[in-house]
């Protein structure tokens, strides 16, 4: 690779990296072609974009992005992959799913929206996060949860309030 084309994949590496907001480092060192082309695919049904990066060009886009990847550098060492989605949680979905077919994907460490986790014993702890959409819906219910609940009780204890009412009346 000549040093033009490293500087434009560093480029490229570094526009990618100014518009994520969701990025998983993985090892995928060892799996054979066809379970390379299962994790390409079930990552293609996920919505992720799976690609293998150089860890020299990756180290020296997060160095030229404006983004903290704070100590997501120190993880770049061996075979390395990288996971970009829309939801912060569907490629730990993913990882965990494969995982139960094979022992990699490895997780290295993720940026998700600012945050940084180290280590593949993140994984559970990133499986559990919820999507910007899920924590919308969860407020939603919440705040329906009430107005329903008053709803309910106005039309239950209406007919026993008229019932009551009626009653007295006829006395």
């Amino acid at each position: 690779m000549t040093k033009q084309e490293k500087a434009q994949v560093i480029e490229d590496l570094t526009t990618t990296l100014s518009e994520v907001k969701n990025l998983y480092l993985a090892d995928i060192a060892g799996l054979n072609a066809a379970q390379t082309s299962d994790l390409r695919r079930a990552c293609f049904k996920a919505n992720i974009k799976l690609a293998v990066v150089k860890n020299t060009l990756l180290a020296k886009a997060m160095e030229a992005s404006d983004k903290e990847f704070g100590e997501l550098q120190d993880v770049l060492k061996g075979n390395t992959s990288m996971m970009i989605s829309e939801a912060g949680n569907a490629p730990a979905k993913v990882i965990k799913d494969f995982r139960k077919k094979s022992e990699k994907p490895i997780l290295k460490g993720a940026f998700i929206e600012e945050a940084v986790y180290i280590g593949d014993d993140m994984i559970d702890a990133l499986v559990s996060i919820k999507s910007k959409e899920e924590l919308i819906g969860d407020i939603i219910m919440l705040l329906q949860s009430p107005a329903k609940n008053v709803v309910s009780s106005l039309q239950s204890s209406g007919g026993k309030l008229s019932g009551i009412l009626k009653t007295l009346s006829e006395r």
